[in-house]
């Protein structure tokens, strides 16, 4: 007999791997991918719940890295793609190298509409799949000192409401889920430890894939994880962009950033 199959991408830790537990608690075998070296560890425990599971510790911000994927994926069906791999990335513009903002660009928005142009045209073929992208309530604000990130959410917000009105008609279904500050490596590996948002209280990364996976399985076009980033999501939509800006500067200001744009000109 052969088992559904779901994509889990950034699976290694935090929502990516509570989702694909909960894949393989439903019954499905995984092909989980993500860059870090806690892959094998994530891919031993789902085993041990049942699955059978591959994994592909790759760069999913090349597409070098995306296609060694895909390779593995191979010719057979997907029932689940979660493109949940991101890369954050916090402090001032003017001080980001190059390389840092455009790997957060190339993981959160070109290697994941690769990997799922390539899934969801056979998911469309096929006739049937559910595609859940993990966006963010980052996405609906203006990232101050986390410009590049809040952008990258914006995007993918956008476009993966644009994707599933293209294949309303195609069996094919397209959620997002917008979590709020999570308890992950996310911020470390943003080097946002020393920041509000970095410091404070955090939504689970459970509850916020449990919330996820039961909006996709729904087919839901998209659900925010948590009555307190629900409450901010309604809040930014009559706010002022202005005013959101200096909330997420609140936020997400470090210590000693900032001063480059307090200095007069001239």
């Amino acid at each position: 007999m052969i088992r559904p199959l779901s994509v889990v991408t950034g699976a290694s830790s935090g929502i990516g791997y509570e989702l694909a537990k909960l894949c393989a608690q439903d019954g499905f075998d995984l092909i989980i991918a993500a860059d870090r070296p806690e892959l094998v560890e994530a891919a031993q425990a789902l085993e041990a719940l049942g699955a059978r599971v591959e994994q592909v510790q790759v760069d999913l911000s090349t597409i070098e890295g995306v296609d060694r994927l895909l390779s593995v994926i191979g010719d057979r069906p997907v029932d689940h793609l979660m493109a949940n791999a991101g890369h954050g990335l916090g402090h001032a513009f003017l001080e980001q190298d190059v390389a840092d903002w455009r790997h957060v660009i190339d993981t959160n928005i070109t290697g994941t509409l690769y990997l799922a142009q390539h899934v969801v045209r056979r998911m469309a073929e096929r006739g049937q799949g559910m595609v859940l992208f993990t966006g963010s309530i980052a996405g609906l604000m203006p990232g101050t000192f986390q410009a590049v990130y809040n952008g990258t959410k914006a995007f993918i917000d956008s476009f993966a409401w644009a994707l599933r009105n293209e294949l309303k008609d195609t069996g094919v279904s397209i959620t997002t889920l917008l979590p709020g500050p999570t308890d992950t490596d996310f911020f470390e590996r943003a080097d946002m430890l020393d920041t509000s948002v970095g410091q404070g209280k955090k939504d689970h990364p459970a509850m916020v894939a449990k919330t996820g996976y039961e909006a996709m399985k729904k087919g839901e076009g998209d659900v925010v994880a948590g009555w307190k980033n629900k409450l901010q999501a309604v809040m930014g939509a009559v706010t002022p962009e202005s005013v959101k800006a200096e909330m997420h500067r609140k936020m997400a200001e470090p210590k000693g950033d900032g001063e480059i744009y307090q200095k007069p000109l001239g």
